[in-house]
């Protein structure tokens, strides 16, 4: 199992979200690349979201930073958010290179919590992600992993003949969000303390 694998905090802190899923194909949307058909469905998605005044580029952006309550890594995670124009996949491969040895030491019991939160600002401050999941209404709503030789992560599905199997757990706190109108979510005290170590930060390229 990798390192980076987040099914033992699902199996631990999240036991409702454990499972595997079967959806069939011809009442699925699925979504994988941002550019394509329900592209806007993916955490990696471009989608501005303001929080306390501090912008983010996307759902993923936060859900990275949300890893991190230590202002040295809290810092150098958003420098290397800012480094290149992949700005969603470098957001999550910076979060990596620091990661587990420097992520806060209770993440695995708020990973979904921290997930929703992201999911839940987007949804209020996106109007083109909340249309697009109104769209989505009678389907089921499904991540696809998004490397073939690969078998679907926690957070994906991968086809199997006519059905789409696997945890796919974005996928169902999408389709949990659609349905209910809301994420339901219960983060630390000290969750967003990454936002007031930034604030001083951006002020000084006022």
């Amino acid at each position: 199992m990798s390192k980076h694998s987040v099914y033992p905090f699902i199996q631990r802190f999240y036991p409702e979200y454990d499972g595997i899923q079967s959806y069939p194909t011809s009442e699925c949307a699925v979504f994988c690349k941002t550019n394509e058909e329900w592209g806007i469905l993916s955490n990696m998605a471009s989608t501005p979201i303001i929080i306390e005044g501090v912008e983010f580029k996307s759902a993923e952006h936060i859900f990275q930073m949300l890893k991190f309550i230590e202002a040295e890594y809290v810092k150098k995670v958003w420098q290397g958010i800012t480094a290149n124009n992949k700005i969603s996949q470098n957001i999550k491969m910076t979060a990596k290179s620091y990661e587990p040895e420097h992520r806060r030491a209770d993440w695995g019991s708020m990973i979904v919590d921290a997930l929703k939160y992201a999911i839940q600002k987007k949804y209020e401050q996106c109007e083109s992600f909340r249309q697009e999941l109104d769209r989505s209404k009678g389907l089921y709503i499904v991540e696809k992993q998004a490397n073939p030789k690969k078998p679907a992560d926690t957070w994906s599905a991968k086809q199997e003949g006519d059905m789409w199997v696997g945890s796919n757990l974005t996928g169902r706190l999408l389709m949990e969000l659609r349905d209910n109108g809301r994420l339901e979510y219960n983060l630390p005290n000290d969750a967003l303390r990454f936002i007031d170590i930034l604030k001083p930060e951006l002020s000084k390229d006022i």
